[in-house]
């Protein structure tokens, strides 16, 4: 099936907020987003400005996801972009998500041709998300505790991935060296 990734444009406020306010984003800062204020966003840039740029996720015509790459002004200075990811409840666990990431990756190394790494970070508990980032050669490199808001005062884990365009290029994975702290042998166990 062919995807499509087309801009968000200036008059897509309405329809990105039907797409976000009519889908479930258990994962996501605010599962259940509100109509005025994703127009209001739209209108400030928080989706299409200076740091920012938003692509829907066609399938035959119909918008089933959406892309929005950001921190992308910092990119010139040596910065890491980041990335939202979402997919339509219905269409969810067919492919889409790992097709949209590996667009994403080569559009955002292509794009920017002296990137670095690209970022990734997602609650622990969402599965899906940790095994597409797998499987498109992103490696975890960071652990955060208790760091993800969630809903009724609820905090959850946050887990940071990334690819480096080394890895990239290559069709490689490279591991962080998790073991280059110095032996805690005789440590006191400062708290």
């Amino acid at each position: 099936m062919d995807t499509e990734y087309l801009p968000l444009a200036p008059a897509d406020g309405d329809s990105l907020a039907d797409f976000l306010v009519g889908g479930s984003w258990p994962f996501h800062g605010a599962p259940t987003p509100d109509r005025d204020t994703i127009r209001q966003r739209v209108l400030e840039g928080h989706y299409d400005g200076a740091g920012s740029r938003t692509y829907w996720i066609v399938e035959s015509g119909e918008r089933v996801g959406l892309v929005r790459l950001f921190d992308l002004a910092d990119v010139s200075d040596g910065g890491t972009p980041l990335f939202d990811l979402r997919i339509a409840p219905a269409r969810r666990g067919r492919g889409l998500g790992r097709r949209a990431l590996t667009w994403l990756t080569r559009h955002l190394f292509t794009e920017f041709p002296d990137l670095r790494r690209i970022e990734g970070t997602t609650r622990q508990d969402n599965h899906p998300m940790r095994r597409v980032l797998r499987s498109c050669g992103y490696v975890k490199e960071a652990h955060h505790r208790e760091a993800w808001p969630g809903a009724q005062g609820q905090v959850h884990d946050a887990v940071g991935y990334a690819i480096t365009r080394r890895d990239w290029l290559s069709g490689t994975v490279t591991p962080p060296d998790w073991d280059d702290e110095e032996s805690s042998a005789g440590a006191s166990g400062a708290r």
